[in-house]
């Protein structure tokens, strides 16, 4: 065993699209009908994994109409687009729930006071729409979560997860992220996260093994090690 995998850490970062919450594929049928609107055509799969999953809608559309859109296009499109997603959400109560076994591993972080918070490039709107429908502040300090407020550049900038880490007082690598991006993965290495875990919500395990700045590739949280936490961590919480 290396002495990396020796390694014992202080907090965990959860991405929350397609990491808490399998929706990915909620989010790809809304931008599918958002490309097709402001391009002509359809998000390829491959589009889809390296311009849209883990980037703001600004980026999103950026990409799609080849320039820079001007603030107002960005906030009706990405408000419109939201807003069918997360009718999306309502209408799927069956599939609408957090990831397999996340709540015993959030329960487990409460109980033996583990620092941990969410760093997601969703909007305030879905934010607020999270907190509500899965009652996150069972688990999360509201005020820690870290989201797209139109400052923080999109993943794979460092910034979000730099920031995430400083909320929790603790060095980013002090830390675990669990991301399924790829933008989100190449976001934690550049910001110097010290373990980066990949959860297979939707792209097949082998993408993730091929990277090397992936220390773990999960398909549920079930198979997270608890081991490898410091427990009853004097960080501020």
């Amino acid at each position: 065993m290396s002495k990396r995998d020796e390694k014992k850490y202080k907090g965990i970062i959860f991405d929350f699209n397609g990491t808490l919450l399998f929706d990915s594929e909620k989010h790809l049928e809304a931008w599918r009908e958002y490309s097709r609107q402001l391009r002509g055509k359809a998000f390829t799969d491959e589009e889809m994994r390296d311009y849209m999953f883990g980037r703001t809608n600004e980026d999103i559309i950026a990409y799609a109409i080849g320039r820079k859109p001007e603030p107002e296009l960005v906030k009706k499109l990405g408000l419109e687009k939201e807003a069918v997603y997360r009718d999306m959400c309502r209408n799927d109560r069956e599939n609408f729930k957090l990831a397999p076994h996340a709540e015993e591993l959030l329960d487990y972080l409460c109980e033996n006071r583990i620092p941990h918070t969410i760093a997601t490039m969703s909007g305030i709107e879905n934010v607020e729409f999270y907190i509500e429908e899965f009652k996150l502040e069972r688990w999360f300090d509201i005020d820690k979560i870290v989201y797209a407020d139109g400052k923080i550049p999109g993943k794979p900038a460092p910034d979000i997860y730099q920031i995430a880490a400083k909320n929790l007082n603790l060095a980013p690598e002090d830390c675990i992220v669990v991301e399924d991006a790829v933008s989100g993965i190449n976001a934690a290495y550049n910001a110097g996260i010290g373990k980066i875990i990949a959860i297979a919500s939707m792209e097949p395990v082998e993408l993730y093994k091929k990277m090397p700045c992936v220390g773990q590739v999960i398909t549920d949280f079930s198979q997270l090690d608890r081991n490898q936490f410091v427990k009853e961590s004097t960080a501020v919480l």
